[in-house]
């Protein structure tokens, strides 16, 4: 696909005034933004501000209550994290389903493991998926030595670009990221910011949750800021700085009363 062509066919995932309501709780307002592809929708805001409920709808673990959710420009309402799969759109969580001690193949294929031979003959193809997990690393730039060395081995940020690729390896046309970079030290936020990158250049549209201003302004293309709930708005690259951005989500006139104090102590 052209850029051209990507620029006139829909967004592959958009929210128009989306909602969360639980019970009387008001989870998240009036909130829009679109991913199309080859694009990264960064999604900022602090503890409390509704990253985690918009994940939640986006995914199709919980269903909206307000609003319009469009997939490839078709109005859906998920009913299930499967449902949401199916149309390629594949959540990579904080807390990686991953089982430490297993093989990074093994771990590759976990739930969707390839065999050979038919009824009571068939067996693991062992051979082809070790094959398959280098090949499909190796795309996205990651080499390893030893895809059967255990992925506990691996550093958090080799980790999360394991499971990016695999997603990509099973369809994911969307791949929504959740705070991946969070718990990780310099180096290995900037590999998967790294492969972050990587997945957009091979035309995925992706949807990458963070605190982090300094972590989404290099790799974003558009920026929707959330707090408390509610938007403070859905902004391209060109339009805002990472200062600006900075400065929208701890609030400004708090930001300025704060510096204010602590030079005066």
């Amino acid at each position: 696909m052209t850029h051209a062509e990507a620029s006139a066919a829909p967004p592959i995932l958009e929210v128009r005034d989306i909602g969360k309501t639980y019970g009387s709780i008001l989870a998240l307002q009036g909130v829009s933004a679109s991913v199309g592809v080859g694009e990264v929708l960064c999604v900022l805001g602090d503890n409390g501000a509704g990253k985690s409920t918009f994940i939640k709808i986006l995914s199709g673990a919980h269903a909206h209550t307000q609003g319009k959710l469009l997939a490839y420009g078709i109005e859906r309402i998920f009913g299930s994290p499967r449902e949401a799969l199916d149309l390629g759109i594949a959540t990579v969580y904080q807390d990686l389903a991953v089982v430490p001690l297993m093989p990074v193949w093994r771990n590759f294929f976990l739930g969707s493991e390839v065999t050979r031979g038919f009824g009571p003959f068939s067996q693991l193809d062992v051979k082809g998926m070790r094959r398959i997990t280098k090949e499909e690393l190796a795309k996205m730039g990651i080499d390893l030595r030893d895809v059967d060395q255990p992925i506990g081995t691996l550093s958090g940020g080799e980790r999360q670009s394991v499971a990016i690729a695999r997603a990509v390896y099973f369809g994911a046309k969307v791949v929504i990221l959740d705070e991946p970079t969070s718990a990780l030290g310099v180096k290995q936020a900037g590999v998967v910011l790294k492969y972050i990158a990587q997945a957009r250049d091979r035309g995925l549209g992706v949807v990458f949750i963070t605190h982090n201003p300094h972590h989404a302004y290099p790799v974003g293309d558009r920026f929707l800021l959330l707090k408390r709930g509610t938007s403070l708005g859905d902004f391209k690259k060109s339009e805002i700085t990472i200062e600006e951005m900075t400065k929208l989500m701890a609030g400004g006139a708090e930001l300025d009363a704060l510096a204010h104090e602590l030079a005066r102590a």
